[in-house]
């Protein structure tokens, strides 16, 4: 198994090698938002990127785009928690990487709506994200500069009591 700072190192290898994909392609946000297990809340933020889109068929109406994210949920502290196997007082700083996908003519009121599904490393377990690999879905609305995003991360079922985390973010982003 690997320890913490060696998947921390190679989660910043990652975010160094993407840096070199071509930068007139790729467009960078910043995101901030609250995050829930069960009614229990706690801050959060994301950097994202998605990178040129690519078409999915000849119609052209359906495309996906390389997705990377880095991110942090702060911990909270749950009395009913405090000394369980996962508990709930260590934040999460984690690392994801996918696809988001849009539908619809370029001019479509509905084109900017996307759904983005991103495999991820955690440094941390706990009581929301009990193993180290998750599954991160969102669905959002990316205007130039602004987004709002409905994320949900779980590792669904495969380790310990997969509370998850879902949260409501707002992004501000820019092209590079």
């Amino acid at each position: 198994m690997l320890s913490a700072s060696s998947r921390l190192r190679g989660a910043l290898a990652l975010l160094l090698a993407t840096a070199a994909l071509p930068a007139a392609a790729a467009h960078l946000e910043i995101q901030g938002g609250r995050s829930y297990m069960d009614a229990h809340g706690a801050n959060t933020a994301f950097i994202e990127t998605t990178f040129a889109p690519h078409a999915i068929g000849s119609s052209g109406r359906l495309d996906w785009s390389p997705d990377i994210s880095a991110g942090w949920i702060n911990g909270r502290d749950v009395n009913r928690y405090r000394h369980a196997e996962f508990d709930t007082s260590h934040s999460v700083a984690l690392l994801a990487a996918g696809a988001r996908f849009h539908y619809g003519a370029p001019d479509a009121w509905y084109r900017p709506l996307f759904f983005s599904f991103q495999l991820a490393g955690t440094n941390q377990t706990t009581q929301a994200l009990s193993s180290h690999y998750q599954f991160v879905s969102t669905l959002g609305w990316q205007g130039e500069h602004l987004s709002l995003q409905i994320r949900h991360i779980s590792n669904g079922g495969l380790n310990g009591p997969n509370r998850g985390e879902t949260m409501a973010l707002v992004g501000v982003g820019f092209d590079l």
